[in-house]
């Protein structure tokens, strides 16, 4: 039984990291599920200690800190107002609603829309939209790298079960 719940961690490891990249599931609270069903099942002598799992939630958290952070600050960079920033960070929340394609999207639309409302040009907005796409990229990339660290603790934490 032990072996069946290692493969079933492995597994759904695989399926967090494939969510912190497409925002389908939520990538790395998968990753820490599966390192709690992986303690819950297999007991405390066999898996990771809670103050490891304590670890877990605090990165968990941290990830979901990247995508607002990642649209507000990649907007404010290149330019963008209060008004921008805050439609990047509109324009994120809910393009998370219309899967892949809107987490990119939305952030520029919301960045534009917001430098729109301030009264400022075209390429002005254009320039904060941008800024909120590279923002979101280099969110994704903060997401998959604490959920490879995540996934590097739980490795490391827990027993060889051989």
């Amino acid at each position: 039984m032990e072996l069946f719940w290692w493969l079933f961690t492995i597994v759904v490891f695989a399926v967090g990291l494939i969510g912190t990249v497409l925002p389908i599931f939520p990538g790395t609270t998968i990753i820490l599920a599966a390192a709690v069903i992986h303690r819950m099942m297999l007991g405390s002598e066999q898996s990771i200690s809670w103050i490891t799992i304590s670890v877990l939630v605090l990165l968990t958290v941290a990830s979901y800190a990247f995508d607002f952070l990642g649209s507000y600050f990649g907007a404010t960079y290149f330019g963008a107002t209060r008004w921008a920033a805050f439609g990047a960070v509109v324009g994120a929340i809910v393009g998370i609603f219309f899967g892949i394609v809107g987490l990119f999207v939305g952030p520029v639309i919301g960045a534009v829309a917001g430098k729109f409302i301030a009264g400022k040009r075209m390429i002005d907005a254009g320039r904060a939209g941008w800024g909120s796409l590279l923002g979101n990229l280099g969110a994704m990339m903060g997401k998959l790298f604490v959920a490879l660290v995540m996934i590097t603790i739980f490795f490391m934490s827990v027993p060889s079960p051989l």
